[in-house]
């Protein structure tokens, strides 16, 4: 009954990835998706195609240690050797701070390259790659650079089978609850049964022994004797 619970609790939580045909890696409560060309070659994107690639998606968030080196260890796995990968960042002229494309949120976790040379980049053509081997970011310019990584990401899709998974996990509930309802009932009639057997043989008649007098016996001693030819 306890695992019944626990799995029911897990089909309760579970949450999924897009199924839009490209493969989705889920991590924590978001999931990503790593871009590459045709045969596994490597092509290089610009800022603008990188976030039409996506497809209504956004481009690749690093909001904190953890998911920045998540996406250093599944790299391997899709790209070989070192990929620069686009980051959706912009700056915002208002701010005058970088933000992220998604939520238009300032940048709070950053993990840049140790560079003492100043950057000649115009702000606002500044955008960021992320380099898979060392998970370090460079100021990279959005209109005249081309990156060989592109990661759409996107939230977990949390609320679109929380009651489905909640009918299934009631009906295997109620299935289990029936299952044992009705093997309690079936011993229960099996031991009326036996209680009912072992009294019945409790009861069975028996005669009483009764000693027989004098006159009694000859009788049947006479009675005997008439029998025999």
């Amino acid at each position: 009954m306890n695992y019944i619970l626990l799995l029911s609790c897990f089909l309760c939580l579970s949450s999924d990835c897009p199924a839009d045909g490209r493969t989705w890696v889920p991590f924590q409560d978001k999931c990503y998706h790593f871009v590459h060309g045709e045969e596994d070659s490597i092509k290089s994107y610009t800022f603008e195609r990188a976030k039409s690639l996506c497809q209504g998606f956004g481009l690749l968030t690093i909001l904190s240690a953890e998911e920045n080196d998540f996406v250093i260890k599944y790299s391997p796995q899709v790209w070989k050797g070192n990929v620069n990968v686009w980051l959706g960042m912009y700056y915002d002229t208002d701010s005058e701070n970088m933000c992220w494309l998604h939520d238009e949120a300032p940048v709070r976790y950053t993990n840049w390259e140790d560079s003492s040379s100043p950057s000649d980049l115009v702000p606002v053509d500044t955008c960021v790659a992320l380099h898979s081997n060392t998970g370090k970011w460079e100021n990279i310019s959005c209109l005249d650079e081309v990156e060989n990584g592109v990661i759409c990401k996107t939230d977990q899709k949390t609320e679109t089978k929380p009651k489905s998974n909640a009918l299934l996990s009631a009906l295997v509930i109620l299935s289990v609850v029936a299952i044992v309802g009705i093997s309690a009932v079936i011993w229960f009639l099996h031991q009326r049964h036996n209680i009912g057997s072992t009294i019945m043989t409790a009861f069975e008649y028996h005669p009483p022994f009764r000693v027989l007098n004098s006159d009694q016996s000859y009788l049947v001693e006479a009675e005997e004797t008439d029998t025999v030819p």
